[in-house]
């Protein structure tokens, strides 16, 4: 049986010329590169949930800004509608690795291609304007 779809949220965060992305270090993207983002919980806005992901993945305060895109995530144990937001980091300091991030760090817009993104986030992020068009 197919799982249900599940709503999550991301946050795409740009300051300084540069995109704040983490390592994922568990669920079906392991090891690859995306922006801060996660479940939404019951009972919580779509705002909230951006503003708690960002502060559980990265140690960073944000404010959750205006609606960018979505995309779904489906496989065989998972289906992830997610609905992603810019967001406005506090104090775009040093972030700190936590929750289900491995690792974190702002990433130069010029190099975020470099990085192994999740499938189609380099796609995503250059048809909302965020990233350079991608030859």
């Amino acid at each position: 049986m197919a799982p249900r779809p599940e709503l999550a949220v991301g946050a795409v965060a740009v300051a300084d010329d540069r995109l704040l992305l983490v390592r994922r270090g568990h669920g079906p993207a392991a090891g690859e590169w995306s922006v801060p983002g996660g479940r939404v919980e019951p009972g919580e806005t779509l705002a909230e949930a951006v503003v708690r992901e960002l502060a559980e993945e990265t140690g960073l305060e944000g404010v959750c800004g205006a609606f960018l895109g979505w995309v779904e995530r489906i496989g065989d144990d998972h289906h992830f509608v997610i609905l992603d937001f810019l967001v406005t980091v506090l104090d775009p300091a040093d972030p700190v690795a936590g929750g289900d991030a491995a690792e974190v760090r702002w990433v130069p817009l010029a190099e975020a291609t470099e990085l192994r993104l999740v499938e189609g986030l380099a796609e995503f992020l250059a048809d909302h304007g965020v990233l350079a068009v991608i030859t």
